[in-house]
C-alpha cells in the first residue's frame, strides 16, 4: 500500500450529546417509514463496457434522490457494491464521471447531496433562521432542522437503495467518499452497522467544535462568519454540530476502513482529520501523506482504495449477461 501507513492518537476535544443515538433512530425510523420509491432506468451512453442508470429513491421527508448507478456490462452474478458522495457543492454530476469503481467490478451509486452543485436534486425543507450562506450552516440553531440531517438521512436510504437492486449482494456494499464525502462516508459507517467497509480520504465534518479556529479556507469558515456575526448563537450551533460530528459517528462504526489525510491540508487540517481516526470503533488502515493537501494521495489514494475494497469486498470478474433484470 502507498503512503506512510502509521497508527494515530490524537485526542479530541468534541463530546457527544445524551441523546445522540436516540436522535438518529429516530432519523432514521422517520426516513424509512416512506416508500423507497426506487427506479433504475437505462442512461443510453457510448459505453460499450459499463452500464449506467438513472436512480431515484425517497430519501428523509419522502424527497426524490437522484443518483447515477454504473456497473460493469453483462455482470450476472451478485456485485458487491459502493455508495459514493462527493465533495462540498457537488452532486452525482455528469452520467460518465468517476468510471473506476465500475470498471472495477463494482455496483457504483453516486448520489446527489440534495441542493448542492453538479446535481438534481432539490432541498424541499425550509430550514428556518439565518445562516451565513452555505449549506454547512443550514438551520444550525436545531439538530431537527440542521441541513445534514437530511443529507446523512438520505445518505443511509442510499446504502438501503443499492441493496435492493437486483444483482447487487446486500452483504458486500460499502461506501467511499473524500472530503464532504468522506464525511458522509463516516457517517454511513456509524449509522449503518452491517456495512460492510469503509475508504474515507480527508474528511469534512469532524472535529466540528474547533473547525472553525483551525481553518480559515471555505466552507469551514462559513462557520467563523456565522460565529463572528451571530455571537448569541453560538452555544446553541455548537450543540448542534455535536450530533453531526464525524468524531461521534466514527466511534460508532465498526467496518473495516481505510483513512487518509494529509498533512498540510488546509481546508479538512489532520487536526480535525486526525481525532477521528483515532476514535474510529471498526479495523481500520490510516496513510498519512505529509507533503500532501486536500487532495491526500491522490491517485495512489486511489490505487490504495482500489486494494483495500477488493481485499474486503472480493470483487472478481463479472461474467456476461443483460442487464434489463435490473429494476
Amino acid at each position: 500500500m502507498h503512503g506512510d501507513l502509521r497508527a494515530v492518537d490524537a485526542a479530541t476535544t468534541q463530546t457527544e450529546p445524551d441523546d445522540f443515538d436516540a436522535f438518529w433512530a429516530e432519523t432514521i425510523a422517520e426516513t424509512r417509514s416512506l416508500p423507497l420509491d426506487l427506479t433504475v432506468t437505462p442512461h443510453v451512453t457510448r459505453l460499450t463496457q459499463i452500464d449506467v442508470f438513472d436512480v431515484s429513491f425517497r430519501g428523509f421527508g419522502g424527497t426524490p434522490i437522484r443518483a447515477w448507478l454504473r456497473i460493469p456490462h453483462g455482470a450476472t452474478e451478485p456485485l458487491p457494491g459502493l455508495v459514493q458522495f462527493f465533495g462540498y457543492g457537488n452532486g452525482r454530476g455528469h452520467a460518465l464521471r468517476d468510471l473506476r469503481w465500475a470498471s472495477a467490478g463494482y455496483a457504483h451509486l453516486v448520489v446527489d447531496a440534495r441542493g448542492q452543485g453538479h446535481g438534481d436534486t432539490d432541498d424541499d425543507h425550509a430550514d428556518g433562521g439565518p445562516s451565513a450562506g452555505g449549506f454547512l450552516t443550514r438551520g444550525i440553531r436545531s439538530p431537527q432542522e440542521y441541513y445534514y440531517r437530511r443529507v446523512y438521512a438520505d445518505a443511509v436510504r442510499a446504502v438501503d437503495a443499492l441493496r435492493s437492486i437486483d444483482g447487487v449482494d446486500p452483504a458486500r456494499v460499502g461506501t467511499v467518499g473524500a472530503s464532504q464525502g468522506g464525511g458522509i462516508a463516516l457517517a454511513i459507517a456509524g449509522l449503518v452497522p452491517d456495512i460492510a467497509v469503509a475508504i474515507v480520504q480527508a474528511p469534512f465534518l469532524c472535529e466540528l467544535d474547533r473547525a472553525a479556529t483551525l481553518s480559515t479556507e471555505h466552507p469551514y469558515s462559513l462557520l467563523t462568519q456565522y460565529f463572528a456575526d451571530r455571537r448569541g448563537d453560538t452555544a446553541a450551533a455548537l450543540d448542534t454540530l455535536r450530533y453531526f460530528d464525524g468524531i461521534n459517528h466514527a466511534k460508532r462504526a465498526t467496518a473495516p476502513a481505510l483513512l487518509s489525510t494529509g498533512l498540510l491540508d488546509g481546508i479538512a487540517p489532520p487536526e480535525t482529520v486526525l481525532p477521528a481516526f483515532t476514535s474510529y470503533g471498526g479495523e481500520k488502515t490510516v496513510v498519512i501523506w505529509p507533503y500532501n493537501g486536500h487532495e491526500a494521495g491522490g491517485d495512489l489514494d486511489e490505487e490504495n482504495a482500489l486494494e483495500f475494497a477488493a481485499a474486503h469486498l472480493a470483487a472478481g470478474a463479472p461474467t456476461r449477461t443483460s442487464a434489463s433484470s435490473l429494476r
